[in-house]
């Protein structure tokens, strides 16, 4: 699939906003901190998207009725559910100069219930000349989303037959619809029923 980038600008991809707040002192502490334990931009990279996916539990997963959506949040809380916990792994990589856009997918719910909004980010890496989908969900009997540049290993591959697909845009905000839904939601089971259907 050809990834499609939202602004023609680089720039666009490594700015902080409201929800991807890498100038918030605890996303530079913590991105010091993975930053003096890799080293060098891949290593940092990996690790950064390792440590969002496996120490920030998806609220889901862990019954946590609690919804983040800045960055800030989801590592002072340790919660999120996919697109709080992209925004996490995007303020790590931009905090270190390394391009980071959110995308989407269309995906099934587990009950069979129709389609909703799935999250997750994209990186370019320095001196790269692609960008290269990444899933920081978390992973859990059925999912084994790991962190590859050269052979995508995603949460959820999407089945076409069942109406899901992949979103080509690279946003470089997170997309209004997702943002309202996280913002408006008091908690998770809230949150759930405001989950966007499309984009």
């Amino acid at each position: 699939m050809e990834l499609i980038q939202e602004h023609s600008n680089l720039s666009a991809y490594l700015a902080a906003d409201e929800a991807i707040d890498h100038d918030h002192p605890l996303v530079q502490e913590t991105a010091d901190a993975l930053w003096t334990a890799t080293g060098d931009a891949y290593s940092y990279a990996k690790v950064a998207f390792e440590f969002v996916r496996d120490t920030v539990p998806h609220s889901n997963d862990a019954g946590d009725l609690r919804v983040t959506w800045r960055a800030s949040d989801v590592l002072r809380l340790r919660t999120g559910i996919c697109y709080a916990k992209a925004h996490a792994v995007a303020a790590l990589l931009r905090a270190r100069g390394i391009p980071t856009a959110l995308c989407y997918q269309l995906l099934g719910e587990d009950d069979g219930s129709g389609l909703v909004v799935h999250g997750l980010i994209a990186v370019r890496m320095p001196g790269e000349d692609r960008w290269a989908r990444q899933d920081p969900r978390g992973n859990k009997p059925g999912v084994d989303a790991r962190f590859s540049l050269d052979r995508e290993q995603l949460a959820f591959p999407v089945r076409p037959e069942l109406g899901e697909i992949d979103h080509p845009v690279l946003y470089a905000v997170p997309h209004p619809a997702v943002l309202t839904a996280l913002q408006e939601s008091a908690d998770r089971p809230e949150l759930w029923r405001n989950l966007p259907t499309g984009l």
